[in-house]
């Protein structure tokens, strides 16, 4: 039920300061607390939260949708914890993988409210980054956000990501259909270095 006699991934990829594994049943009561204290925060950016969205049924949907996108190679999600003490400090998602011809994927990402400003999700996006061209062989890496967001879109361009436009009503976000700026990055453009250990 729930994906709880699934097992998750044991990919784990470890930078300098955090380290990114896939969610576990285990997680929930780190991931219900960070999401709740977070909540004011993190509703103006974020689809509509559902009424059970703080709930451990909530939780459970979220894993096995995770879990049936990472058997299926379609999406890759995983949760940022600090090294040293193993604080849960947000979540990075790889959605709607494609191949083929396209070879690319969307990234998404939040931060807990104790956490932000730190740096933890620069280091978290040039892990994942690693992840998608070094693992996943992907040519080309999305991503979009708000045009007000300037927090997230000034993580985007030290990222390495370049501006490529804006999608009008390109998501639903807040419960209403928003316009955003949208941003990408190639496997073969510049962007910062990082010492990145995957231990499978």
């Amino acid at each position: 039920m729930f994906g709880w006699t699934r097992r998750a991934p044991d990919t784990r990829l470890v930078g300098p300061r955090v380290y990114l594994r896939a969610p576990r049943r285990s997680d929930q009561e780190a991931w219900l607390e960070v999401r709740r204290v977070s909540r004011d925060f993190l509703e103006p950016w974020e689809p509509a939260w559902p009424p059970d969205a703080l709930s451990p049924t909530g939780f459970r949907q979220r894993l096995n949708r995770y879990l049936t996108d990472w058997d299926a190679g379609v999406g890759y999600a995983f949760f940022i914890f600090r090294n040293g003490d193993d604080a849960l400090l947000g979540g990075i998602t790889l959605a709607n993988v494609r191949r083929g011809v396209v070879q690319s994927a969307n990234l998404g990402y939040w931060t807990g409210l104790p956490y932000v400003r730190n740096g933890h999700m620069a280091e978290a996006v040039q892990i994942v980054l690693h992840f998608c061209f070094a693992t996943l062989e992907l040519h080309r890496v999305e991503a979009a956000t708000l045009p007000e967001n300037l927090a997230s879109r000034g993580l985007l361009e030290r990222s390495g990501f370049r501006q490529e436009g804006l999608a009008r009503q390109y998501l639903c976000i807040a419960g209403r259909w928003q316009d955003h700026v949208t941003f990408g990055i190639l496997k073969d453009d510049a962007r910062p270095a990082l010492p990145v250990l995957e231990v499978e």
